[in-house]
């Protein structure tokens, strides 16, 4: 089992197994109450109201586990009952109050929102007050604080608020999906939906891949993930799930740097298509820079694509980190190729439900991509593979790029570059920070080692991009 960052996010994995588990065995529309009681079981600590209010939970991310609500289009879900907890925020008065006889909060509030109560300690009426925060920045002892919900602090698009009965509501004309909130959220209430129960049944219904071969494509992330064990032992465990083969994700990574160069020669400025979620952004918020944005499928889908076109019938499930995936799947240009989407936290609670042990399985070889298509999942790896690209198409254009790690880099470049402001003619968009190895879908969300994406690149035994694709045509 993976190590995780909260008890929020081993709570997710124990659910995500225990689905995963009953979906191997064809027992899971009789289990939700089972793994809710499996998850919480009866205990001598506690109230009985709640370790009620605590299985009632489970049973929403249970079914969140199980695909969510349908009529939800967005990936990343709410769930109500798990959210009303938070504080709803704002501007707090804290202990740190020393009843002041200058009362300068008071004096700097123009909506008369600050009050003195019996103890001669300030207090703020919800009602009036307008956030303005001029009482908090005039408190001579610093006891006044703005409490902002972690999900809503962590949302960099304003794509989340808090609805009248103070629970978080998410914006889907403004949503990218990408997971963010669900990380920071404390209490698990912002969950992205799974499609573990899809993946499994599709392998199960190949009839031991007779009917169609199940293909897993893996995202070059990976990398940071399973550390301990190496991706040869990945792709085994992945095949003995039932999958008939695992293929790199790195492999449409280098497709996708030949067309991006290409593109870029002929156009003279693009930004990059591989992160769903900046693809998004910019649509929503640049529509002067769509006509920019390159017509070349993400990594994910153009290798998909190249597969089902050799082998129609196949079925391809991508696994990585990001919950936006999940969200691009659905795009007509997309949902032809890719059939179902599963992060790196699926992938191990599948896994363990199968008694798997990654220790002791054998290793497959994985050789599939080229270095350029494996270093994709870092900040900066898109850039040097269409820079390699440009070369190796002959062209002495120089590539004069501006890379943007994390979403807020993401937005201040599309701003300059919408200003005309921005020397640049190649814009790498990765919302993550880090790029897709800080993807919500991993294991943890620290700050990931890059040199691990490096080594990963290092390893591959094909020296270029071309002979990467000449291997695949």
């Amino acid at each position: 089992m993976a190590k995780y960052d909260t008890r929020v996010q081993k709570l997710k994995y124990d659910i995500l197994k225990e689905v995963a588990k009953s979906a191997f065995e064809g027992t899971m529309l009789d289990d939700v109450d089972n793994v809710s009681k499996k998850i919480f079981p009866d205990q001598k600590e506690g109230t009985a109201a709640g370790l009620y209010l605590n299985r009632e939970i489970a049973k929403k991310r249970i079914r969140i586990a199980l695909g969510g609500n349908l009529h939800i289009k967005n990936s990343i879900e709410v769930v109500p009952i798990a959210c009303h907890e938070c504080p709803i925020g704002g501007y707090e008065v804290t202990n740190a109050c020393q009843g002041c006889l200058a009362h300068r909060c008071i004096d700097s509030c123009k909506f008369g929102a600050i009050n003195i109560d019996a103890n001669g300690k300030a207090t703020i009426n919800k009602d009036k007050c307008k956030e303005c925060g001029l009482c908090s920045k005039n408190c001579p002892y610093g006891a006044i604080i703005h409490l902002v919900r972690p999900c809503k602090s962590a949302c960099k698009v304003n794509a989340l608020n808090i609805d009248e009965y103070e629970v978080a509501e998410i914006d889907n004309e403004k949503c990218i999906s990408c997971g963010a909130c669900s990380v920071a959220c404390p209490f698990g209430a912002i969950i992205d939906k799974s499609c573990l129960v899809n993946s499994i049944e599709m392998i199960q219904r190949s009839d031991n891949n007779k009917k169609y071969k199940v293909y897993a494509i893996v995202a070059p992330a990976i990398a940071s993930q399973f550390k301990e064990y190496g991706i040869g032992k990945i792709k085994s465990a992945i095949k003995k799930l039932g999958f008939y083969d695992m293929i790199e994700t790195a492999l449409g990574a280098d497709i996708v740097a030949i067309e991006d160069a290409k593109e870029l020669i002929e156009k003279g400025f693009v930004t990059s298509s591989c992160c769903p979620a900046f693809v998004k952004y910019i649509k929503i918020n640049h529509p002067e820079l769509v006509q920019h944005i390159s017509t070349s499928l993400s990594p994910m889908a153009a290798l998909a694509k190249h597969m089902k076109e050799k082998e129609p019938n196949c079925k391809i499930v991508f696994i990585g980190p990001c919950t936006a995936k999940k969200q691009e799947i659905k795009l007509d240009s997309v949902k032809a190729y890719v059939d179902s989407v599963m992060t790196f936290e699926e992938l191990q609670a599948m896994i363990d439900s199968r008694d798997i042990d990654l220790n002791t399985i054998e290793e497959s070889p994985v050789n599939d991509a080229s270095y350029y298509g494996r270093i994709f999942a870092r900040s900066g790896g898109v850039t040097d593979a269409v820079a390699q690209a440009v070369k190796e198409l002959g062209s002495d254009m120089e590539v004069k790029p501006e890379v943007c790690n994390g979403i807020e880099a993401c937005k201040l470049a599309l701003l300059k570059k919408s200003k005309g402001i921005l020397d640049a003619n190649f814009i790498e968009g990765m919302v993550c920070d880090g790029g897709c190895i800080g993807g919500a879908g991993c294991f943890t969300h620290g700050k990931q080692d890059r040199n691990e994406i490096e080594n990963y690149g290092k390893s591959s035994n094909i020296a270029d991009i071309k002979t990467s694709i000449k291997n695949i045509n």
